[in-house]
């Protein structure tokens, strides 16, 4: 049940995201091959961040205030899939292989495949016990 919610979370919200990347690329003047890598960046980040957005919603459920835990809870673990995301575009822009960036960005999204449904259903039957 839960990895359906994460599937259809990133349905809604990450695939149309990567669907209009490469039109707001273009609009930023960015060559093919990073028009390329934008594209694949965003479709390998956006199911790690909807994954730990899920377990981090299923950690903060009935909580007063969770809306604020929640955000100090998962920042700090979106930003490295930011950071990967951004570095890839940014070495292709620059001439370098975005394929380390890349890379890393598709082991942290195969953990958050891996490892969300099971610490997210974990979280909510603590939460409704």
């Amino acid at each position: 049940m839960v990895t359906g919610k994460v599937i259809a979370h990133w349905l809604v919200s990450g695939l149309p995201l990567a669907l209009i990347a490469p039109v707001l690329g273009i609009q930023f003047d960015l060559a093919g091959d990073a028009l390329f890598v934008l594209t694949a960046a965003i479709l390998l980040g956006t199911p790690a961040l909807s994954g730990i957005g899920a377990i981090g919603a299923a950690l903060t459920l009935g909580l007063r205030g969770g809306g604020v835990l929640l955000s100090l809870l998962v920042l700090p673990l979106y930003i490295p899939v930011l950071i990967f995301g951004a570095g890839a575009v940014d070495a292709t822009v620059s001439g370098l292989g975005g394929e380390g960036h890349l890379s890393l960005l598709a082991a942290m999204t195969i953990a958050a495949i891996g490892f969300a449904p099971w610490a997210s259903a974990a979280a909510l039957k603590i939460a409704l016990e």
